[in-house]
């Protein structure tokens, strides 16, 4: 399987996908009252929410960074590694221009 192999551009992947698929779900879970225009500007207003948001795709990263360094799936971890480095000066980034 894919998943059970050590690939940095595996790493990489999962790290993108895997905060935008946890956005989603919060979104749809709590927040699916609104349009995604509408929930863009209740972010604007709001950015407390962005905080909510940003730190639990982090905390998914840092769980699946987790998974591939203890089952000794370095390259892999590396790649989500980055990605998660990224994302986080992402959301610093959009917490303080927003």
């Amino acid at each position: 399987m894919m998943l059970k192999s050590d690939n940095f551009r595996l790493g990489l992947v999962l790290g993108l996908l895997l905060p935008v698929g946890v956005f989603f779900l919060i979104y749809f879970i709590r927040f699916s009252t609104l349009s995604l225009s509408e929930f863009s500007a209740v972010l604007r207003q709001e950015p407390r929410l962005i905080t909510f948001l940003s730190v639990w795709c982090l905390v998914a990263n840092i769980g699946l960074f987790t998974l591939y360094i203890n089952t000794s799936r370095y390259a892999t971890a590396r790649g989500v590694f980055i990605i998660t480095v990224l994302y986080g000066l992402l959301f610093l980034a959009t917490k303080f221009l927003v």
